[in-house]
């Protein structure tokens, strides 16, 4: 029999995963898993003492999914993770065709099929669906639980808007695939991913095409900016917001900007960031 531990968030999706926890293991144990259900403890790696398990599921956001592969990738290992989308985006579990209904989640997972998708890595850190900094790069981070529990993705907009209020420029040296460029930014973003705060801004992205989706809006002023921002939004392409597919990016800037990994704390400046193709094992749903 196959092994695996299901590792949930019992804070994420309003305490649906929590009241059916019991429901979920039930469909593991159908598809022939000795499954162990975990409650996560972001102090303790979650797969100390289990190296040898075949398969890690995750009931979570995508916070929980970056904890998860960074706590993994630590350890050395190249384990399957099944996701459970039970946050407020899910943005990485949408990228994978996850059911936004936990138990068919866990039946796509548990009846399966293992498939390689990118991740990508800054510096030391790992992440599955979006890197940023510049306004709006930490609204994930200051929005609350309550919020998000409350109102949805709502709130992210809601926070967003706050954020807007202390609009800057962050001055980059870019090196791009080999391609070295300045540029005075007000966001930048790097998409493994396709979607951010469960909004799809990677219009051409993919998890399994071996490059990042990156946006970057230039300063101008702050009509311009916001109008070209709106634009986009809308389906245009201002030449403002430089768009760009690379595999690797070193980023420098004299200014100590806060960065953002899958809406935690990222890593800081000088930035060293590469897609890792095949870099991370998912179970999904089996192609028909």
């Amino acid at each position: 029999m196959k092994s695996a531990v299901f590792l949930y968030n019992d804070q994420s999706g309003k305490g649906r995963i929590r009241r059916n926890v019991g429901r979920i293991c039930d469909i593991f144990r159908e598809g022939g898993y000795d499954i162990l259900p975990l409650p996560v403890d972001f102090d303790a790696n979650p797969f100390d003492g289990r190296e040898q398990i075949d398969l890690m599921v995750v009931a979570g956001g995508d916070g929980t999914v970056n904890f998860v592969v960074n706590a993994m990738k630590q350890k050395g290992l190249d384990i399957p993770l099944g996701i459970i989308p039970a946050g407020t985006a899910n943005d990485f579990a949408g990228a994978l065709g996850m059911s936004g209904k936990p138990l068919e989640a866990a039946r796509q997972i548990a009846f399966g099929s293992i498939d390689r998708v990118d991740c990508g890595r800054v510096n030391d850190q790992y992440f599955v669906n979006v890197l940023s900094f510049g306004i709006f790069t930490t609204t994930s981070q200051h929005t609350s639980n309550a919020s998000k529990h409350l109102i949805g993705k709502l709130a992210y907009l809601i926070e967003g808007v706050k954020e807007f209020r202390s609009l800057h420029a962050v001055p980059l040296e870019v090196v791009a695939d080999g391609e070295a460029f300045d540029l005075d930014s007000l966001i930048v973003l790097v998409f493994n991913g396709e979607t951010a705060g469960g909004f799809r801004l990677a219009r051409q992205a993919s998890v399994r095409d071996g490059l990042f989706d990156c946006l970057m809006l230039e300063k101008k002023n702050v009509i311009r900016s916001t109008e070209a921002m709106i634009r986009y939004l809308l389906g245009g392409s201002p030449r403002i917001i430089r768009q760009l597919q690379v595999r690797q990016l070193d980023i420098r800037s004299t200014v100590d900007e806060p960065t953002d990994v899958d809406g935690q704390k990222g890593s800081g400046f000088p930035l060293h960031i590469e897609c890792l193709p095949g870099g991370l094992q998912v179970v999904c749903q089996k192609a028909d």
